[in-house]
């Protein structure tokens, strides 16, 4: 639930979903809307692998997932899971066997494509195993990879094939007494997907996915994406996301956090209000932007900064931020805190003050949340 009382045209009202565990991560229901990402490296090697996950994770992934093609792969996930920092979903296609043997391996979830996983009796084994060593099931339909029988009756890929997809694979999982599963009704057409989704978002409890599948590069998969699970999560559908993106598993949490961020759904880093740039800049905004998101990569607690060329916007701008800084003054600009200005600094100064004073602010912020745990204990 995204509520704010004094902005209300803010309010997202989430669709109420039941609650999973994936690990010690829990997904739909009240829960904040977790990141996921996926790893790119041969499975077989867990060393690379982990380094990989240890990477997403550092960037904020709450859980990743790891693809597992053959018996070398799951053989690896022993390793994998044990030294992972977050929970790891088990990617599973074709060969329902590695299913069971990420289950038996540490998985905290398996994702299985209904049009390739196989038979019912095959899919009751994977539930088997699931059930046996407390993993989540995400059933993961797939626009390009739908039954055939679904395809002959249909014509094409279209929203009804792909949640009826998904709702036969929830039958089968309901009637073996199995609830812990979640859905995704993934496309590369955007239109597709969010048609398939809000079908599905009515015709199920279940917890959904969110992605667009195969969106393209950082560039353009970006945009995809945020128009595609932005309208979606904008509308309250939605409980774990997944940005697919051609490039760094890394770039997909950065990507995926700040659709959540500006969405008010989660909070996590510093968030920067920028200016696009033009004549009237006491500075190089551009070149000042890209430094900051460098140097503050590091910060996970929520602060809000906003970096203004002139004063036109800055003052308005910082009124509503954390930290601000607004150019304007000979070769130097107004530093605002709490909204309010107070005090001046250099342009060769900038970076490293405005470094610092984030740096502090976390630091505060991060006092307070653990003393409140504590105090919660």
């Amino acid at each position: 639930m995204s509520h704010n009382p004094i902005r209300p045209w803010r309010n997202i009202e989430r669709r109420k979903s039941r609650q999973i565990r994936v690990g010690n991560v829990l997904v739909g229901g009240d829960a904040p809307i977790a990141v996921q990402t996926m790893t790119n490296t041969p499975t077989e090697d867990a060393a690379a692998t982990i380094a990989q996950i240890e990477r997403a994770a550092e960037a904020g992934a709450d859980i990743v997932r790891v693809s597992c093609p053959t018996e070398e792969s799951t053989a690896a996930m022993h390793e994998i899971c044990r030294a992972s920092p977050v929970p790891i979903v088990a990617d599973i296609h074709f060969h329902y066997k590695r299913g069971i043997e990420a289950a038996d391996a540490g998985a905290a979830c398996l994702r299985i494509n209904p049009g390739n996983i196989g038979s019912e009796a095959r899919v009751r084994e994977v539930v088997a195993a699931a059930r046996a060593n407390g993993c989540s099931i995400r059933i993961g339909v797939n626009g390009g990879s739908l039954e055939r029988h679904l395809l002959e009756k249909y014509g094409e890929p279209c929203p009804d094939a792909m949640v009826d997809s998904a709702l036969d694979h929830a039958r089968i999982l309901d009637d073996l007494g199995f609830h812990e599963y979640k859905i995704s009704v993934k496309a590369s057409d955007m239109f597709l997907t969010v048609a398939a989704y809000q079908q599905l978002a009515e015709a199920t409890d279940a917890p959904l996915h969110l992605g667009i599948t195969e969106a393209g590069g950082l560039r353009t998969g970006t945009v995809k994406s945020s128009i595609g699970m932005g309208a979606l999560l904008w509308a309250g559908i939605g409980d774990t996301i997944r940005v697919s993106l051609s490039a760094d598993p890394v770039e997909e949490v950065k990507v995926g956090f700040e659709m959540l961020k500006s969405l008010g759904l989660r909070t996590r880093g510093v968030n920067i209000v920028a200016c696009p740039s033009c004549a009237r800049q006491g500075f190089d905004v551009i070149k000042t932007v890209e430094l900051l998101e460098q140097r503050l990569a590091h910060i996970s607690e929520p602060i809000s900064l906003s970096i203004i060329g002139c004063v036109v916007n800055g003052p308005g701008e910082a009124a509503l931020t954390d930290l601000g800084f607004t150019g304007g003054g000979k070769e130097s600009g107004k530093m605002f805190v709490s909204g309010r200005a107070d005090h001046n600094v250099s342009n060769a100064e900038m970076v490293d003050h405005i470094v610092g004073l984030v740096e502090q602010k976390a630091e505060v912020l991060r006092s307070e949340r653990e003393a409140s745990e504590v105090a919660a204990e």
